[in-house]
Parts: structure tokens; C-alpha cells; sequence
């Protein structure tokens, strides 16, 4: 049955949707036009990716993410903080997209992992990208390279993967002609990859769980929103409540949050950044977010949307105060002083190495460790070699 949201209780939603339309308008003007909100940003995204995995259960610390964000790691990473990595690293790619581009067929097949299976229209996307776009793209790559420098490696245990379980399920394979590595990579690493979410049996996933014809329902959900005439927060609320009732994806409902933030973007409501929904969960309390009553899961989801609001309001004051007295050690400096361009990297970047601040500023590493003792800022590793500083 589709899901219904007719006959929406407005007496007792306007309240909480007024104070949540007021605090996204006020938390997005800010960001715009802060000179931190660069910074801002990309706090917000290692923030929001642990918070998705404490709505789950696993504690990931931010610092954490950080540091395995950076391959800085003092610890062999764990399950849970790759998962928060995929959420950061999909957060990232909606922001560098498009407004429209994570609820489209090609966009929601992408963060799914099955950009092969888009066809022609992710031929017609690229072909319709502009400089800005082909930029962006480029960024991403980049981006997508320096992240994953074991991706051929594990692309290749996904074959493996994939073909073990499809002999184990009885499907016969015809011999290879050629025991060639290009041939294997090319040709059949692509379609095991492709194969591998449909292949995994019972003892993984639900074979009865048609994660295509609930992601379809839920996607006629937004489409009926769309045509309503409600407030965008308010259709961002019902969005997330379907996708609670639906649960359209077995082993990535984290994605549920970051679609209705980019729903958000969409409509134009926040779109200096995406939308933490996750850390205004994270304060709302699991009674009222798993309550019987709809109209009591809406309110706190409504809620949710303003403490997450306040929290980042909260968040830009508190860099614009670590600005301020990081550049109090500016006086009495020269004016070529590489000093304040490690405060603005420091801003902009969750944590710094002493090989990264040399690359940005064009400096050595001695000096980049002297800019770093005369700057003050909190060391975050705990080492004596390697380290990283940051205003976490």
C-alpha cells in the first residue's frame, strides 16, 4: 500500500515547523555568508558521519574519521568507521553534484554503488555537463583517487567474492580463454561487481526485500510531494517518515537522511551546504523518534531539524571565536608572515599535517612545525611522529 500523508494533524506541526523553517533560513544565510563557512562545511560532514552511525548503535569518534579520512590512522581501522567513511565520502559527492542530482535515477544508482546499471542516461548527464561540472567531476576524482588507494585491490576481491558465491549457489561457469589479469579486471571484475548485491543468498540479505520497488515507492512519495504546496521542511519531514515506514534499502538505510537533506537543496532551503539531519536525531531521544503515533514522529523529526540548526549555529560561533584568537598572535607580525594563511587552512581543513601545511603555504616542514607552536593549536594524534593539529 503507498504510504498516505493526507490529513496531516497542521494544529499541532506548525508550532515546531515554524521554529525549524526560522533556524535552516537563519543557519543557511550565515554560512553563506561567513568566511568561515568553507570550514564550516567540511566540519559538518565528519560530524553528521558519526552521528549516522550512533542512530545505529556504533560509537565512531570524529577525530577518528578524521584521521582515516586523511590515512593518518593509529589503528587498524574498524567496520564501523568504514562505514562512517562511506557515509563522509557520500555526503562529499552530493555537495559537489548538482541540487537535483542525488534524487535522479543516475544520482541514486551512483550512491548505491550501481553506477553501471544507469545506461544512457549517465551517458546523457555527462554529455550535458558544462566546464563547471567537468570541474567538479575532476575534483572528484581526484578526490575519489587519493581515498581509496587500495580500490583496485578491493575491487578484485569483489570478484572473487562474487563469483565464489554464485558457484556456491549452483550457477556454472564456462572456461575462460584467456587467464589474462586485463581480461579479468575488465570484463568480468565489472559484472561479478554488478552481480555481487543480487548474489549474496539468504545469509546476507532478504531475498523477498525488492529493495527497487520500495526505493520506487518511496521516490513516488517525494514526486507527490513535490506537487503538494507545504513548506520544505515540512515535505523534507514526511520524506524521512516514509523512508522510516518503507526502509527501501537493507544495508544502507543511512542514505535515507542524506537524500532528504539533498531534498532540502533541492527545494532551495539550505543550499550553502547538506543538511546534518543526522546530529539533530542524535539529540532527539529514541522514544520519541520510534513512537506508535505519527504525528508524534513528525514533531520530533521537526525537532530534529531545529537542534540540528542550533547545533551548527552553535558551531559557527565557536570558529568564528577560535578565529579571533588564533589571529590575536598576528600582532606585531610582518606582512609576508605565513601565519595567517595557516589560520585560514586550519579553518578550512578539520586537521593538518606538517606535510600538508608545507604544500599549501610553499614552506618547509621545520617551518611549518615553527607556524604550528607559535599558532597553539591542539595536536590530535597523540604521537610523537606523524602528527596532526586541529580545533576539533
Amino acid at each position: 500500500m503507498a504510504y498516505q500523508f493526507t490529513d496531516l494533524p497542521l494544529d499541532t506541526l506548525i508550532g515546531p515547523l515554524a521554529r525549524a523553517e526560522d533556524l535552516l533560513a537563519r543557519l543557511d544565510e550565515r554560512v553563506l555568508k561567513s568566511p568561515i563557512g568553507d570550514g564550516f562545511v567540511q566540519r559538518q560532514h565528519f560530524t553528521d558521519a558519526a552521528a549516522s552511525l550512533w542512530l545505529d548503535g556504533e560509537l565512531v569518534h570524529v577525530e577518528d574519521l578524521v584521521l582515516h579520512d586523511a590515512h593518518m590512522d593509529i589503528r587498524t581501522p574498524t567496520h564501523e568507521l568504514t562505514r562512517a567513511h562511506a557515509v563522509l565520502r557520500a555526503r562529499r559527492r552530493i555537495l559537489l553534484r548538482p541540487p537535483d542530482w542525488a534524487l535522479s535515477r543516475v544520482g541514486i544508482l551512483a550512491l548505491r554503488g550501481r553506477e553501471g546499471q544507469a545506461g544512457s542516461g549517465a551517458d546523457a548527464a555527462a554529455a550535458a555537463a558544462g566546464p563547471d561540472d567537468e570541474a567538479r567531476e575532476s575534483g572528484l576524482a581526484d578526490e575519489t583517487e587519493q581515498t581509496d588507494a587500495l580500490a583496485q585491490e578491493m575491487a578484485e576481491i569483489d570478484a572473487v567474492l562474487a563469483r565464489s558465491s554464485r558457484l556456491l549457489a549452483g550457477e556454472k561457469f564456462a572456461p575462460r580463454a584467456a587467464d589474462s589479469p586485463e581480461v579479468e579486471t575488465a570484463g568480468q571484475g565489472a559484472s561479478a561487481r554488478e552481480a555481487l548485491p543480487d548474489n549474496l543468498g539468504p545469509l546476507i540479505r532478504d531475498l523477498d526485500w525488492d529493495e527497487d520497488r520500495r526505493l520506487a515507492d518511496w521516490l513516488a512519495v517525494v514526486d507527490r510531494l513535490r506537487g503538494e504546496d507545504m513548506p520544505a521542511v515540512l515535505a523534507a519531514a514526511i520524506a524521512w517518515e516514509a523512508w522510516q515506514d518503507i526502509e527501501p534499502l537493507q544495508h544502507q538505510h543511512w542514505l535515507g537522511p542524506l537524500l532528504v537533506a539533498a531534498l532540502l537543496r533541492q527545494h532551495g532551503k539550505v543550499v550553502s551546504h547538506l543538511f546534518c539531519l543526522n546530529a539533530g536525531l542524535r539529540i532527539v531521544p529514541r522514544e520519541r523518534r520510534r513512537a506508535r503515533g505519527r504525528t508524534t514522529r513528525l514533531v520530533a523529526v521537526l525537532d530534529a531539524f531545529s537542534e540540528a540548526a542550533a547545533a551548527g549555529l552553535k558551531e559557527l560561533d565557536r570558529l568564528a571565536l577560535a578565529k579571533g584568537q588564533m589571529e590575536r598572535r598576528l600582532r606585531n607580525r610582518r606582512k609576508n608572515s605565513s601565519l595567517p594563511a595557516l589560520i585560514e587552512l586550519v579553518l578550512a581543513r578539520p586537521v593538518v599535517s606538517a606535510g600538508l601545511i608545507a604544500a599549501e603555504l610553499k614552506i618547509g616542514q621545520r617551518a611549518a612545525l615553527d607556524l604550528v607552536a607559535e599558532l597553539g593549536i591542539r595536536e590530535v594524534t597523540g604521537r610523537g611522529r606523524y602528527r596532526a593539529w586541529g580545533i576539533l
